[in-house]
């Protein structure tokens, strides 16, 4: 028989190692408990409030530019704008119509989809409006009705240095007027208050609708897609004048925002991006994600390698259908083909193709050009 202090203590040391056998499986239950794995639908939900905080902040940003813009715009004394006198002015307003673009720019591809017609009157073009007002045309262009958003002001603010290219195609549309500055006191007044005001009127308008409830981030993702695939088109229509920002000759800064409004907004969706995954390693969200990222990464370099707002110029003979080597050897040649190559959806791993890839391993709609 033992001696019971000896037989005390093994058992009191029995207790003491079951005990904390005991603990250390509670902790690892409660801790495998705290850190379950996330659904598919907590995921949607974080992307809708991450969503909507990020865009909020972009709209607020474009609708103070859209303020600055209205109160920076002259109303002289008996008469309209000069080119001169009201330089400091137009300066003001040019800038603020920067700041304004930037932000739009960098929510176009998830706010276009969802509220098509407040993207319409806030950034159609000039032709996109006289197809709807087939031949009238706009008889007023410094009020609230016909041409508005932020396209027709471009117009105004730099009528008095349009590029010939971009007269000779306006000319051509049923419709089409001369862009000019106000030529009156009462016309400077009026594209203060009406048309300018439409444009902060539609962009509270626009407030107002961006709540949770209304995103469907589906939607959204398809919309982001499309942009991408749509900078293809922005560079071609170029050669013909029909480019986006004409005027201002700021096309080439649409694109850079356009790409950093996409990689901002996709950033909502990589968490739940990376957590999927699948016996086959290519197709991860990880991987995929990865391969994204350096896509987008690639075309931003593309486009950093051009200097100032512009795309470059657009050599005499250049065809878009049959471009020759001499004009794809030009700077603007070099920017249309690395960005066909970076966004062809028919093209395997180019960004559209691999954010159709991503959109599938989401559940999203696949994004289908002319569809």
């Amino acid at each position: 028989m033992r001696p019971l202090p000896a037989l005390f203590a093994r058992c009191a040391l029995f207790v003491l190692v079951l005990s904390a056998s005991t603990s250390f499986v509670a902790c690892s239950s409660s801790s495998a408990a705290a850190t379950p794995a996330k659904t598919d639908a907590a995921y949607r939900a974080e992307v809708v409030v991450a969503m909507h905080d990020s865009i909020k902040a972009e709209l607020d940003t474009l609708l103070a530019a859209a303020r600055d813009l209205q109160a920076a715009a002259p109303t002289p004394t008996g008469r309209g704008w000069d080119e001169t006198q009201d330089a400091a002015a137009l300066a003001k307003m040019k800038d603020a119509w920067r700041r304004a673009r930037i932000a739009y720019e960098h929510v176009e591809g998830a706010i276009a989809p969802l509220f098509p017609d407040v993207d319409y009157t806030i950034d159609a073009r000039y032709d996109d409006f006289l197809a709807k007002l087939a031949r009238k045309g706009d008889a007023d262009p410094f009020d609230d009705q016909g041409v508005t958003g932020m396209h027709a002001i471009e117009r105004i603010l730099w009528s008095d240095s349009i590029p010939q290219p971009v007269v000779d195609f306006e000319k051509t549309l049923p419709g089409y007027a001369p862009a000019a500055f106000p030529a009156t006191e009462a016309a400077a007044a009026e594209l203060k208050t009406k048309l300018l005001q439409k444009l902060i009127d539609d962009l509270v308008k626009l407030e107002a609708q961006w709540t949770p409830a209304q995103i469907d981030i589906g939607v959204a993702f398809q919309g982001l897609v499309a942009l991408m695939n749509e900078q293809r088109e922005k560079v071609n229509k170029a050669a013909t004048g029909e480019e986006e920002s004409r005027y201002a000759q700021t096309t080439l800064f649409d694109l850079r925002n356009n790409l950093d409004g996409t990689q901002r907004i996709y950033a909502t969706f990589q968490p739940w991006v990376r957590s999927k995954t699948s016996s086959d390693p290519t197709k991860d969200g990880a991987t995929l994600d990865a391969a994204l990222l350096t896509k987008l990464a690639a075309l931003h370099a593309l486009y950093d390698g051009f200097s100032g707002d512009a795309l470059p110029a657009t050599p005499a003979t250049w065809s878009s259908e049959t471009p020759t080597a001499a004009d794809l050897a030009t700077p603007f040649g070099k920017l249309f083909s690395g960005v066909h190559d970076a966004v062809d959806p028919t093209k395997a791993g180019s960004i559209v193709d691999s954010m159709n890839h991503l959109a599938e391993l989401l559940g999203f709609p696949e994004f289908k050009e002319g569809a």
